[in-house]
């Protein structure tokens, strides 16, 4: 079920399935959301729960027995329900269920808010661990932008802009899909600048940031236009297109947790920046998008 929000000049639309905000467009009507075009990538906005990326050999252990789990996990393939609403917001909520449960061993509430804002939106992640012991997750974001945003521009005419100066490499995924701190691709040497190209995509897939200097990150048109994500509650930072298509959108998508490494033990509460929320906790983090 598709529902509609209003501040201002800003109209979004949210999706109870996955619980994504899936459309945000501004008083000329410009489009920033990808819209799910199924020839190139029909996803929008996924949220990634209870992990984030590939687990290896699809796999994951928690104390010491093996799940089975889909990449990104299953908020994205679940209906949340409606536990709030309002004109500029809405709050979505998934609880486990039987099925969860066979894939996930633990008793959750994640809540979801998208709440549109004066110049852009933020979104909310809550987190509850509503059993008897201690529940380990990772969560993101994987929102997609139109790029290009404005007719008569391309992909290429677009650059990723950080908050501040960064000199270091991306981690990449390897050809089994797993990460390695040895796989990398220097993008970031001495400048705050990536200029996109499709040619990058297509021959590493993913660029992956840990411990940047930024918590900011902008998405700029060759006069300057775009969005800017604030990401400070979230240690790593991703950014994907659909390689070998030339895909018309460009996905900012920050993680507290990651792909599987490829020397990783296969425990799930040995993967980094993995939360571990006791018994009766809660854990909220947020990103915001401001149009630039």
């Amino acid at each position: 079920m598709e529902l509609k929000l209003r501040h201002g000049k800003l109209k979004a639309a949210v999706e109870t399935m996955g619980g994504e905000l899936v459309s945000l467009t501004d008083a000329a009507g410009t489009e920033y959301i990808w819209y799910g075009d199924a020839r190139y990538w029909a996803g929008r906005n996924p949220v990634l729960f209870p992990i984030v990326g590939r687990l290896k050999d699809g796999a994951v252990r928690f104390d010491g027995v093996s799940y089975e789990m889909a990449q990104h996990g299953f908020g994205r393939r679940n209906e949340f329900g409606v536990a709030e609403q309002g004109e500029d917001f809405v709050v979505f909520e998934l609880r486990e269920s039987k099925n969860t449960l066979q894939i996930y061993p633990f008793r959750f509430t994640l809540r979801v808010r998208h709440q549109l804002l004066d110049n852009g939106f933020e979104t909310r992640f809550e987190v509850s661990n509503t059993g008897e012991t201690p529940m380990p997750f990772c969560i993101g974001a994987h929102t997609a932008f139109n790029c290009p945003m404005q007719a008569g521009l391309k992909f290429e005419d677009y650059r990723l802009v950080f908050d501040r100066q960064e000199d270091c490499s991306a981690m990449v995924p390897t050809k089994q899909g797993c990460l390695s701190r040895a796989c990398t691709e220097y993008v970031l040497p001495g400048t705050d600048t990536i200029p996109l190209d499709h040619r990058i995509f297509d021959r590493v897939d993913t660029l992956i940031f840990e411990g940047l200097n930024s918590t900011g990150v902008s998405l700029l048109d060759p006069k300057g236009h775009g969005v800017h994500m604030a990401y400070e509650d979230f240690p790593m930072i991703a950014f994907w297109t659909k390689p070998g298509s030339d895909a018309p959108y460009l996905c900012l998508e920050p993680w507290h947790g990651c792909g599987a490494f490829e020397d990783e033990s296969g425990e799930f509460t040995d993967k980094p920046h993995c939360i571990v929320l006791e018994p009766g906790c809660t854990k909220v983090l947020h990103y915001t998008v401001t149009l630039v």
